[in-house]
């Protein structure tokens, strides 16, 4: 089915605006940005480009909402329930979301599905969490007792990226809702449509004005009127090092925390006894899956040398059949989601074969493509050398290194080898030995003799080093978004 077909009977609204307040609003200074397909090129839609006064305008509706509205005096209980209703409506409306998710990203049909389930996925976990952050007392002196509460920040900030806008924020947004904050969210410019209809659909199931507000807008306005804006207590953010930087700068400014989730250089640790039957298509679905567009991609294969001749040949066999397309030919890969991330990519693989790496394989490109689509093709170097950028730098496209190892030290040495500590992999029988290289990986999460879990909803998730810190998903999400208060009682 081509693009125009689905888009006949799903069309992409002519305009797309701000939630705020309550109310679907445009920029109040009333310019616009395009909404550009990246599978053609073509400009689907617009967006508001919002400015510091669209901030300030949000931020005071989710104070207000806080302080002043019902949301405030609800109870656990009552939140949870609307968090759970949304999780519904994002069910109910999965064939809307899941077809503006894709032709916004470019990612594969069955992706764009995937993640709408995992959105929805998040509001039920953490609208069924909400009333089960409990607190402690603490033994203290005769004829006191002490009580830890746990309390909302307030008005949080959400700056969510491009690859996984639905994931990314039922993650981040639900999370912090399920405490009791109100939440100002800020999409990234190039994939906003799903969740400008996903706050629509808050509204609809029955949340109160100004508890879920959104505004569009260039990172270098209406991001950094966000993330430097005083009236937010704590801020979400996925994205670049460079960036994240920036956002922790402004959040140190007003002596606020934050979330960074910023990127890795994954590996996936592949020692001679292991099944090569399944790690395979795991290592290569864990590198192509959203075109390597995915911060927690395993980009780096390290294999245990006497192993390293047959794996990498059956890794190259299984290269060779992945193929590329627009988001609607439903293949294994889609485009990249700019032009400027698309020359990104084909700087790194430029400045690879310059280097002399041997390419062991190559994806293939689906014929008839359209011509202006943002497409490479899924590639494998190796041996890369360990130093080589490579090896080292996040490329965020679907480039496989294929790395040699001589032992188990040298394995978690080559593993722990760059500013990055996101996800990793581990591939052995032995389980003493996963085990060991598990415990010494740093990182946030370690998979065994696997890699990914579908969403991860219930799994914490964050990274070490240039990767960020903090951590969201899981119950541990709930202790990011609030903060602990000591109550201390004399009662005689």
């Amino acid at each position: 089915m081509s693009t125009q077909t689905i888009a006949a009977t799903r069309a992409v609204a002519p305009n797309y605006l701000n939630v705020v307040d309550g109310r679907s609003v445009a920029a109040l200074g009333g310019a616009t940005l395009d909404v550009v397909g990246p599978s053609d090129g073509a400009v689907l839609t617009q967006m508001p480009r919002s400015g510091a006064e669209d901030v300030d305008r949000a931020v005071a509706a989710a104070r207000k909402a806080f302080e002043e509205g019902p949301w405030g005096r609800m109870t656990a209980t009552e939140r949870g329930r609307l968090l759970c209703k949304l999780g519904e409506a994002i069910l109910a409306n999965h064939d809307e979301l899941s077809f503006l998710e894709s032709v916004d990203t470019g990612k594969p049909a069955r992706q764009g599905k995937a993640d709408i389930t995992a959105a929805a996925r998040y509001f039920e976990f953490y609208g069924t969490a909400a009333d089960k952050v409990h607190g402690e007392t603490i033994p203290f002196l005769n004829g006191y007792t002490v009580a830890v509460v746990r309390d909302p920040h307030g008005v949080t900030g959400h700056i969510v990226p491009w690859n996984y806008p639905a994931q990314i924020f039922g993650r981040s947004v639900a999370a912090s809702l399920a405490c009791g904050n109100t939440c100002v969210v800020k999409p990234a410019e190039d994939a906003c449509l799903s969740l400008i209809r996903i706050c629509e659909l808050a509204l609809e199931v029955g949340f109160p004005p100004g508890v879920l507000n959104l505004v569009t807008g260039l990172g270098e306005e209406a991001g950094a009127a966000l993330s430097s804006h005083r009236g937010i207590d704590f801020i979400s953010f996925t994205g670049s090092p460079e960036v994240g930087t920036l956002i922790q700068a402004a959040a140190a400014k007003n002596h606020i925390g934050c979330t960074l989730e910023l990127g890795g250089k994954s590996p996936q640790v592949v020692f001679k006894d292991a099944d090569f039957d399944a790690a395979v298509p795991s290592l290569v679905n864990a590198i192509i899956q959203n075109g390597g567009q995915t911060c927690s991609a395993g980009s780096r294969m390290l294999v245990e040398r006497p192993a390293y001749d047959e794996l990498v040949a059956r890794v190259a066999e299984r290269f060779r059949t992945v193929r590329v397309g627009a988001w609607d030919m439903d293949l294994d890969c889609g485009p990249m989601i700019t032009p400027g991330q698309k020359k990104r990519v084909e700087d790194f693989l430029a400045r690879a074969r310059a280097d002399g790496i041997p390419v062991l394989a190559e994806g293939q490109l689906a014929p008839n493509l359209p011509p202006n689509g943002y497409y490479v093709a899924p590639t494998l170097f190796g041996p890369v050398p360990r130093s080589n950028r490579l090896a080292c730098d996040e490329v965020f496209g679907p480039v496989l290194s294929a790395i040699p190892f001589d032992d188990e030290e040298d394995a978690v040495r080559l593993a722990n080898g760059t500013d990055f500590g996101l996800v990793a992999g581990v591939w052995s029988r032995d389980a003493k030995r996963s085990m060991r290289v598990a415990r010494a990986m740093r990182c946030g999460q370690v998979f065994v003799n696997g890699y990914g879990a579908g969403g991860g909803i219930e799994l914490p998730f964050g990274g070490v080093k240039k990767s960020g810190h903090g951590r969201e998903k899981g119950f541990e999400a709930l202790y990011e978004f609030s903060a602990s208060k000591t109550v201390v009682i004399n009662h005689g």
